[in-house]
């Protein structure tokens, strides 16, 4: 095994077979962990961004946060409830895209995963950066490390998900639970004092620099907002949990509703009543546990780490649907094939280093501040919210299932809520920022469209459709000596094959063909097909447990050659070349992979015959 083979298995694990992909899964608690951290931890943050807006009107217009925040909490039980009937009718997983593009078509599908990858995007930059801002609120020696702090943090969370479903489920369980237990802790004690009267009575003197009317105030609901991040995760990740799986997502689901919405209404209820105004460097919650606990209470560190985990931990939502998303878009041919393939650890390592990669990008332009990045936050999830509840509306009247009217008319209030909160959050934060999200959305959506149209190029140009059988081809007389032994490994049947089996017969006498199953390979179809264009080649199909394609491939070509010993031998890649340079990072570099792999013994011949699209 080579070094990186096993500093490979050392941080990641070993390698899973796809017959264990049934395994990792998840349970309600530790998908509540997994799916909800998202949702959960926004309640770090979200009061302070109505805060950081309401304060511009002065202290006296900071009693408005709580009649807003129980705007927003009637907004997440619409939500909550609106999601549970798209887990009903989608059983198999109901996101955002699946539901817009089967009810509404194809360019709403497009823009709801448009808007969601941009959302999960943010997502991540978001909670890295607020979980740096409870460590550097502790310890304010550390602010001049925050980008620094915060690309450590991402890798680390990368890497975590590259271990695997289940295991991940079982590092996020505890941060995650002692998150939402410190916060409730938090509440109690700071309720008792409310009652024993150990409050201050009056909000610090903050002059108005700002009128409060009512697109003010609008603009603080719609920063609030940011709350409901994640909430759609859950419908999203159905198939993460144990069977059944619809089932338990619905009981997952009004869990983290109830539990989100308790510590959202109880940290702005005591924001309130404690008189905390925002502070530069402290966050909500760092000011809220110096008022109730004391700044040298043990308790307070506690809390401003577990806040600072579960920050960073709901991130891991985004890691979670991410790199399912862009699986469904790659499958149906609108985002690079890689994305689909399962990792060594039956995760969408592609999708997870993708969303890693990224989400670094905008903690770097933006210097891991919070407060830049939130203007462009929620833009993308309500853009989701409102087509999913939409395509779910045009479902309900479609099937006509039983109690359809009841989930029609909660998931039409669903679309109504959510597309006046969009309208809110647009116009209000268009200028802060929000219109690079609206610029964003229909160039990702025209990138869909031009990977979508070179796949379909590629397919027609490769297509076998009315071909005919390569019978009549000129083979070496078998009375001629053995030239040398011949393999052609075949990926899928198209034009480029045909050629390089073309040219097989033209070299060798005993010529066989190889294919590696990974798990995805319609045996039936595929023999098929082979016997009608290329019957004299036998065609052998090896499977691949641990969806690796180039170590069968070699262990076969090895005991080929050891079956024809002193006889040099011929391994064929067929291989096809695109127009032009950057699509070839459309497609899989298995070609190139396994000429290396190949090419690393003596007495062997590796070619490739290309075939020019």
């Amino acid at each position: 095994m080579s070094f990186y083979a096993q500093l490979k298995e050392i941080v990641l694990g070993e390698s899973l077979p796809t017959s264990a992909h049934a395994e990792e899964r998840l349970s309600k608690a530790a998908a509540l962990a997994v799916l909800s951290s998202d949702a959960l931890s926004s309640v770090a943050y979200a009061t302070e961004e109505i805060l950081l807006v309401l304060v511009a009107a002065g202290s006296g217009a900071l009693s408005w946060s709580l009649p807003i925040a129980s705007g927003i909490v009637i907004l997440l039980v619409i939500v909550v409830m609106s999601y549970r009937q798209t887990i009903r009718a989608y059983p198999k997983g109901g996101g955002s895209y699946i539901v817009a593009r089967e009810n509404l078509g194809l360019y709403p599908g497009l823009v709801a995963a448009a808007s969601l990858m941009i959302d999960y995007i943010l997502t991540v930059a978001v909670s890295v950066s607020a979980g740096t801002a409870a460590l550097t609120s502790a310890i304010p020696a550390l602010q001049n490390f925050t980008v620094e702090l915060c690309l450590i943090f991402v890798f680390l969370i990368m890497v975590a998900n590259l271990r695997g479903v289940r295991e991940s489920g079982r590092i996020f369980m505890i941060p995650t639970y002692t998150f939402v237990v410190s916060i409730f802790i938090l509440l109690l004690i700071g309720f008792y004092q409310k009652l024993t009267g150990h409050i201050p009575h009056t909000y610090p003197h903050i002059p108005a620099k700002e009128s409060l009317s009512l697109f003010f105030v609008l603009r603080a609901f719609s920063a609030g907002c940011t709350a409901l991040t994640g909430v759609e995760a859950i419908s999203d990740g159905v198939l993460a949990f144990k069977p059944p799986e619809w089932k338990n997502a619905r009981t997952t689901l009004l869990y983290m509703g109830e539990i989100l919405g308790i510590m959202f209404l109880g940290i702005t209820l005591l924001t309130n009543t404690y008189h905390i105004a925002p502070e530069e460097g402290q966050t909500i919650i760092s000011l809220l546990g110096r008022e109730i606990l004391g700044y040298h209470n043990p308790f307070y560190y506690f809390i401003q780490i577990a806040t600072l985990l579960i920050l960073l931990l709901a991130a891991n939502t985004s890691f979670a649907d991410f790199p399912r998303l862009c699986y469904f878009l790659a499958r149906d041919g609108f985002l690079p094939r890689q994305l689909a393939l399962l990792g060594d650890r039956l995760v969408y390592s592609n999708g997870i280093i993708f969303l890693s990669i990224f989400a670094a990008i905008v903690i770097i332009v933006f210097r891991g501040q919070v407060n830049a990045v939130i203007p462009l936050y929620a833009v993308g999830v309500f853009t989701s919210f409102t087509l999913s509840q939409a395509g779910m509306v045009l479902h309900w009247f479609k099937e006509k299932t039983s109690g359809w009217k009841a989930s029609a008319l909660m998931n039409c209030l669903g679309a109504l809520a959510t597309t006046l909160v969009l309208g809110v959050i647009v116009s209000t934060k268009f200028f802060l920022g929000a219109w690079l999200v609206v610029v964003a959305i229909p160039l990702v959506v025209a990138l869909f469209i031009n990977i979508h149209t070179h796949y379909q190029f590629v397919a027609e140009r490769l297509s076998i459709q009315g071909f005919a059988p390569s019978n009549y081809f000129i083979r070496r007389p078998k009375g001629e000596a053995i030239a040398h032994p011949t393999v052609v490994v075949v990926g899928q049947l198209h034009r480029g094959t045909i050629e390089a089996l073309n040219y097989a017969r033209s070299i060798g006498d005993e010529i066989v063909a190889v294919h590696v199953d990974i798990g995805s390979t319609d045996r039936a179809k595929l023999q098929e097909r082979w016997q009608t264009l290329e019957a004299d080649i036998p065609l052998v199909i090896l499977n691949s447990p641990y969806r690796s394609v180039i170590s069968p491939i070699v262990q076969f070509v090895d005991e080929f050659e050891n079956k024809h010993e002193g006889l040099l031998s011929t391994v064929i890649i067929p291989a096809f070349v695109t127009r032009n340079w950057w699509e070839n990072f459309l497609h899989n570099q298995t070609t190139l992979f396994l000429k290396l792999a190949l090419r690393a013994k003596n007495g062997r011949v590796v070619t490739t015959v290309r075939y020019f699209l």
